[in-house]
């Protein structure tokens, strides 16, 4: 194991950490009956953060799947190569998104065709007409 490997797997296990705890502090918080207020600005108001908080508790549970995953393939030997096309991930991504699944160009290109999406750059390349 190399010295950039040690330190992506830091890396890993410290968001794994921390996405733990906050899966934790999730596990913890109350949430009141909103349909025992008698105020509507009050209840929409809790309405509103009980439902953002299950959607950043799902964000969570996707984000730790991913980092588990990469450890994972830390274990097996698979960490580091492009699901896509097998190539090797650059260094720099990895460092920036240690649970990359996929090297630049596939990335881009599953943008680009996948999901039905046309990427995020759709526009600048001229997918998108002018409005």
């Amino acid at each position: 194991m190399t010295r950039d490997d040690v330190r992506l797997r830091r890396l890993l296990e410290e968001e794994r950490e921390q996405l733990l705890a906050d899966l934790a502090y999730f596990s913890q918080v109350e949430y009141i009956d909103i349909s025992a207020g008698n105020h509507l600005a009050d209840n929409a108001t809790a309405a509103f953060d009980q439902a953002s908080d299950q959607a950043l508790l799902r964000s969570i549970r996707r984000r730790l799947a991913r980092i588990e995953r990469a450890l994972a393939k830390m274990e097996n030997g698979a960490y580091g190569y492009c699901e896509g096309c097998g190539d090797p991930i650059d260094f720099a991504r990895l460092k920036a998104l240690p649970d990359a699944r996929f090297c630049l160009a596939c990335q881009r290109r599953r943008e680009m065709i996948g999901n039905g999406s046309l990427g995020p750059r759709a526009y600048e390349q001229g997918q998108l007409p002018l409005r």
